[in-house]
């Protein structure tokens, strides 16, 4: 049985052909925790409209 939880592959996002996101890739195991950092701008909030399905990947 695996303990992989979430994995992202090369997440990308453009808007109007400005990259939001850029290849974004990381896998959780259960048990870890992931907290995304940055400035504004950053692509966080994408990301993670991204992973919850709100808003679809380029």
């Amino acid at each position: 049985m695996s303990n992989l939880t979430l994995e992202a592959i090369e997440l990308t996002r453009l808007f109007g052909g400005r990259e939001a996101v850029k290849n974004v890739s990381f896998h959780l195991e259960k048990g870890e925790v992931l907290g995304f950092l940055g400035p504004n701008g950053a692509g966080k909030s994408t990301t993670m409209r991204m992973l919850t399905g709100n808003l679809a990947p380029s």
